[in-house]
């Protein structure tokens, strides 16, 4: 008896000894966690906001903006009344016999009263030269800019070229902020962007959007030779926008936003910009011109398509065909063939026609473009030296 009473203490003592040891440990350490739950901390985009406290958030697009809206300005347009009546002279017939008796200079036809509209430029030099679109000013004879900090100034037009639809103008102003420039042939489709301006009369507005793709051609610019690559993108644009600044994320020139896509008139999802480099190559000449000269390969060029490809032997899908060459041109003369595919222009890729534009269309007469061509399966390099359109 004696025995079994001696077991049954020493069991209770040992349970009691067991169980406060389980206790003591849960207690002092963590219960280990099994193998397969067990994971490495990932690393996230986190923010010290003051006193240790850190928070995950977005890209942050303020810098950008605060370097670019002292840069862009609001620009009023307006057609003088003698302009507008000179103007009616001209085009209404009635005018012309009845004078300002006529009809149709009531404004019941508001279609002969002085034209007038809004948009956007872009300070390009701290001396006053500002870049707008030329849609934006080419009927104007009164021009007023109201900077980002409200100061008005009456402008100048220095001059237009509405085959690339730009326009610069002239203030009196000096110390004026400007963009640092950005390569616009180094903006990669995903990149971040910000479009800058004044959309219908909301002053200094920034919308983002990312760069959706490059050298498109929309058919927008009318001419004899329009240049259309621009820079596609989905920050909304709206009227009063045109002329304004595309930036990067760290607030560089990109482009002069210049279109949207639309049915109605206002932003459904895609606007285009003109790539600065194109831009300040034909703005520099004005600048100091007045005028932009540009010069002219001489050929009738389509896109190249798999048909056409297959028919002419080819293993390419992409580059710019020559279909026909103008007799004298610079192309002819620098021996250029009808059939040739151009697939580089200056050791960029060309594979289609706006890549071949933006190249060429930003050269000026007398200057030299080195065209790569695949003739029958053999590339060849040949030096293009550029002519007027005469």
């Amino acid at each position: 008896m004696k025995h079994i009473f001696s077991l049954f203490l020493a069991g209770v003592v040992g349970g009691t000894i067991a169980l406060g040891g389980f206790f003591l440990l849960q207690n002092g350490q963590p219960e280990p966690v099994p193998a397969a739950y067990q994971q490495f901390a990932k690393p996230v985009n986190n923010v010290n906001v003051g006193k240790g406290m850190l928070f995950n958030v977005p890209f942050d697009f303020t810098e950008a903006a605060a370097k670019s809206t002292p840069a862009v300005v609001h620009i009023s347009a307006k057609e003088s009344e003698s302009t507008a009546r000179s103007n009616r002279s001209q085009s209404d017939p009635f005018y012309r016999f009845f004078g300002d008796d006529s009809i149709f200079d009531s404004p019941l036809f508001n279609f002969n009263m002085p034209k007038q509209g809004t948009g956007s430029g872009v300070i390009y030099t701290e001396d006053g030269y500002i870049i707008t679109n030329n849609h934006v000013v080419e009927f104007a004879d009164e021009i007023e800019v109201t900077t980002y900090d409200n100061k008005k100034f009456k402008a100048t037009k220095v001059g237009t070229y509405p085959e690339g639809d730009l326009a610069v103008l002239k203030i009196d102003a000096k110390k004026l902020p400007i963009l640092q420039i950005a390569d616009s042939d180094n903006a990669k489709i995903g990149e971040w962007v910000l479009a800058v301006g004044n959309p219908l009369e909301l002053n200094s507005t920034v919308t983002a959007g990312i760069i959706s793709a490059k050298g498109r051609d929309i058919n927008i610019i009318r001419g004899k030779a329009p240049i259309e690559s621009f820079i596609q993108t989905d920050a909304a644009v709206n009227p009063g926008n045109s002329g304004g600044a595309l930036v990067d994320a760290y607030g560089r020139l990109l482009g002069i936003n210049t279109a949207i896509a639309t049915k109605t008139g206002y932003f459904e999802g895609y606007s285009f910009a003109i790539p600065i480099n194109l831009a300040s190559k034909i703005v520099d000449d004005i600048i100091k011109n007045g005028t932009y000269e540009r010069g002219f390969l001489g050929i009738n060029i389509a896109d190249l398509d798999s048909e056409t490809a297959e028919e002419l032997g080819l293993e390419i899908s992409q580059g710019v065909l020559v279909a026909s060459l103008v007799d004298g041109g610079a192309a002819q003369y620098a021996g250029i063939l009808p059939n040739d595919i151009i697939i580089e222009a200056n050791n960029k890729p060309v594979k289609s026609s706006p890549d071949l534009l933006e190249i060429v269309g930003g050269a000026k007469v007398g200057e030299t473009v080195s065209l790569t061509v695949n003739r029958s399966g053999k590339l060849l390099t040949l030096p293009v030296r550029l002519k007027s359109s005469d």
